[in-house]
């Protein structure tokens, strides 16, 4: 448990902070989800704008240091190699 006034306030930090890369994160799953679940429908057309959409919030959240950038990139390139196969 933590004692000091500093510690204290860091625990508070740390608990807010987590809850917002929480909240960045399911975001970031619900989009890729809505990709996949384009992917298994066979629609490449909607399967390209949820990509669309995803590919920013992925990257937004390499750059908030939600998840580490190459993750992010690896997603969003097999994401795009997955609908390609589509066609």
């Amino acid at each position: 448990m933590a004692n000091t006034v500093s510690a204290k306030k860091a625990t508070r930090k740390i608990a807010r902070r987590t809850a917002v890369n929480k909240n960045r994160r399911t975001r970031v799953r619900s989009f890729v989800r809505k990709v996949e679940e384009a992917i298994a429908s066979g629609d490449k057309s909607a399967a390209e704008q949820a990509l669309k959409a995803a590919q920013p919030e992925l990257m937004r959240a390499a750059s908030k240091r939600v998840m580490p950038s190459n993750t992010a990139s690896r997603k969003v390139s097999r994401l795009a190699q997955r609908i390609k196969k589509l066609g």
